[in-house]
């Protein structure tokens, strides 16, 4: 057995010592976003630090703990803070989480991020529902020896957004008035925001948004069979060719405004599942 598989069958031998419940949904929280873990009926808290080979979230603005609990009348995982390249772990590691909720039982991953917006019709504080993605600008997280046990060596990205959940958040936004974008999110290394001339490129792609993250842990979840469902919160406008000044403050800001309108979207669609 691989020293992958060897770490991937202790942490969840761990995580299975600490819990009583089974969860079928996944739910990995973004940037500023974290406040829907207030909302949970939380069984077990289990802090990064003490979850074996995890990694420990390292930015403002993400928590650090792997909650189980309740929402919308269904058992569920969720990540309140998420992993990225930028902090230096591999792209292994990244998605090592994802890998982890597979072998607990999740079919289906509920991801949301903070983005910058391209498109010029797109405000701070709205949401865009992600339907497709741009991954050139990262690394892969398959790059190397395939693990056979977790999927196929070249997995198939044609759908990697489920449009069966599209339609439900699309039908949930609706009947609660919430406006609702849909659209490609590109995924870059960051630390950095992007320049002027990164936006125009992002744009002429075909994208939407712009982010940090999300893309390795869909493939991931695609990898090994998972059904996907992603939110953006446009929390900063790349378009803006004049006094374009980004903070990550304003990102947590933004995010905090938009969340209320998310966290009833993903309760009502856990309730679907």
């Amino acid at each position: 057995m691989s020293d992958l598989m060897n770490q991937l069958n202790e942490t969840v031998a761990y995580i299975k010592s600490k819990i009583t419940s089974e969860a079928t949904t996944g739910i990995i929280l973004g940037s500023g976003l974290g406040n829907l873990a207030e909302v949970i009926k939380t069984d077990v808290a289990l802090p990064y630090g003490d979850i074996p080979h995890f990694p420990v979230s390292t930015v403002k603005g993400h928590g650090g703990k792997l909650i189980f609990g309740e929402l919308g009348g269904k058992k569920v995982i969720v990540m309140s803070g998420r992993f990225h390249f930028y902090e230096g772990y591999s792209a292994q590691q990244v998605i090592f989480p994802v890998r982890v909720m597979k072998m607990l039982g999740v079919e289906t991953l509920l991801l949301s991020n903070a983005a910058g917006a391209v498109n010029p019709d797109y405000k701070v504080g709205d949401l865009m529902i992600i339907n497709d993605h741009i991954s050139f600008f990262t690394m892969n997280p398959l790059m190397g020896k395939n693990e056979e046990a977790l999927g196929t060596r070249f997995p198939d990205m044609s759908e990697p957004y489920s449009k069966n959940i599209i339609a439900k958040a699309k039908a949930i936004a609706a009947a609660n008035n919430i406006h609702i974008h849909e659209g490609v999110y590109t995924a870059v290394t960051g630390p950095t925001f992007e320049t002027h001339a990164e936006y125009r490129l992002i744009k002429v792609v075909g994208s939407d948004v712009v982010g940090m993250s999300t893309v390795q842990e869909t493939i991931a979840a695609a990898h090994c069979g998972m059904k996907v469902f992603a939110v953006s919160v446009v929390t900063d406008l790349g378009i803006r060719e004049d006094n374009n000044v980004i903070t990550h403050e304003e990102v947590l800001q933004a995010a905090k405004e938009a969340e209320p309108k998310l966290t009833l979207i993903f309760k009502e669609l856990v309730a679907t599942l």
